[in-house]
């Protein structure tokens, strides 16, 4: 592999997943020399059985490589995340059985935010988790690293025209609910089960207009006291589990 066709992973979790996930490519294992123990051992088990190279290093030389120091003394220089493509969604959609659960992020622009929801979504069953190409925090080692090795497992597509992309997806029986703090449909009576595609806004002004207008309805979360908003990862985190509670209830629905 050449470099430009890799990247640098680091922190445990993020190689331990993509690891066991085996969607990437590895070149090289580092390790700093005093990185043992369990965790540490573990990495090395799984790198060796795959017969992939294992170098020894220090911390320095990973804080250079990774451009981090939250490294954990682990990093590894592998194929870049698999991702696809707007194109790939319509393919994707009819190779299924049953409801589709997707994400759909607009414009979530910090990475701890997009680690945060990718890791959410694993959790609840979201099948696939559709980001723009532009303005939008993208499915890098550090947003790996926040999801705390999650993403390693997730169907992540980027697309360049999010509106466009909730048409395809309401042209195959999609509901597109929006999370608005607007909305005029509460969280806990909206619908979430069949088809759906949830779509998430940015930290600072929510759905563009052009994807809300994309929206079938618009569901907000119910707050009380002085603060008037949530943060985005929270927020979507709290509709994601919803749409869980009703899709378990109801799983043919």
């Amino acid at each position: 592999m050449g470099e430009k066709n890799t990247e640098i992973l680091y922190g445990f979790h993020s190689v331990y997943e993509a690891l066991k996930a085996g969607r990437r490519r590895f070149e090289t294992l580092y390790i700093t020399r005093n990185r043992s123990g369990k965790r540490g051992d573990k990495i090395v088990s799984l790198a060796a059985a795959a017969g992939i190279k294992i170098s020894v290093t220090d911390a320095g030389h990973l804080e250079k490589l990774s451009q981090s120091d939250a490294h954990q003394g682990i990093a590894a220089r592998t194929s870049v995340f698999p991702v696809g493509r707007g194109s790939d969604i319509l393919p994707w959609i009819k190779s299924r059985q049953g409801p589709f659960f997707a994400l759909v992020l607009d414009q979530i622009e910090d990475p701890q935010n997009l680690g945060a929801l990718i890791r959410t979504a694993l959790c609840t069953g979201v099948d696939c988790i559709m980001i723009p190409k532009d303005r939008s925090a993208l499915p890098t080692p550090g947003v790996s690293r926040a999801s705390a090795g999650a993403m390693e497992h997730a169907q992540i597509f980027i697309v360049t025209n999010t509106a466009a992309t909730l048409r395809t997806l309401k042209e195959n029986q999609a509901w597109t609910a929006g999370l608005d703090a607007g909305g005029d449909t509460q969280l806990f009576q909206a619908d979430l089960t069949g088809h759906l595609a949830l779509v998430v806004g940015g930290e600072h002004k929510g759905i563009r207009p052009g994807v809300r207008k994309e929206c079938d309805f618009l569901v907000s979360i119910p707050i009380t006291g002085p603060v008037n908003s949530l943060n985005a990862s929270v927020a979507g985190g709290m509709a994601m589990y919803e749409a869980l509670r009703q899709r378990t209830m109801n799983p043919g629905g």
